[in-house]
């Protein structure tokens, strides 16, 4: 089970969360391939924690959907099906959909400059066709509204979901394009009229049009 031993490890947190943390990127990034077999011995020294750390964010990922935990058999990386796309955006798409209209009374023009110069750097990142660095910026842009309404039930859920959502970037499932640049100037421009409908909805087709172009590169 090949394991970077180079990668950064996040100051003050838990033992759990931070191995959870890493492991989740390690799935996502493809450092652990589907279906690879997980050795918590291998994971609990190449983190520098005792196994039951491990054990635990194993269990949290395996609830998440991220590994599959068969006792007495294997702990393993969950298959990735490109089909399952079509099933996280559509309430991804939601979430962010009503954070965005439940942001709209607090949003001031602090945050709307702080808003659009991420939306800068999204427009750069896929002008020079460096689209990791988009979709980070794309997550940036989204999850700075969704902070924003302070609910943990919205966030979490919505923070599992865009996980999925870039595991599948990963295995070049996803495509960014310039009309996310568009429809985030929209949602910007919604906000500063405080009309929240408006911002609502072209939140929640900025997320749906990824189905549209997913399901066209089907058909190609």
């Amino acid at each position: 089970m090949p394991i970077p031993g180079d990668f950064l490890a996040p100051n003050r947190i838990s033992a759990k969360e931070r191995a959870f943390k890493q492991i989740q990127e390690w799935i996502i990034d493809g450092t652990l391939q589907p279906g690879e077999k997980l050795n918590d011995t291998e994971l609990a020294q190449a983190l520098g924690v005792s196994r039951t750390p491990i054990r635990e964010a194993l269990q949290l990922l395996s609830v998440q959907g991220f590994v599959e935990m068969n006792p007495g058999v294997a702990t393993q990386v969950t298959a990735l099906h490109t089909e399952d796309l079509l099933k996280i955006l559509p309430p991804l798409a939601v979430l962010q959909a009503l954070a965005a209209e439940l942001a709209t009374p607090l949003i001031d023009k602090l945050t709307i400059g702080t808003l659009h110069d991420i939306n800068t750097k999204f427009t750069l990142a896929i002008a020079r066709g460096d689209y990791y660095s988009a979709l980070k910026l794309d997550e940036e842009f989204h999850g700075y509204i969704v902070e924003m309404i302070q609910n943990p039930y919205i966030s979490n859920t919505v923070s599992m979901l865009q996980a999925h959502f870039r595991r599948f970037f990963f295995y070049n499932s996803t495509i960014l394009t310039h009309e996310s640049v568009t429809e985030h100037e929209a949602i910007l421009e919604a906000f500063k009229a405080q009309d929240k409908e408006t911002a609502s909805a072209f939140a929640r087709n900025n997320w749906l049009r990824s189905i549209e172009r997913y399901t066209s590169s089907l058909s190609e």
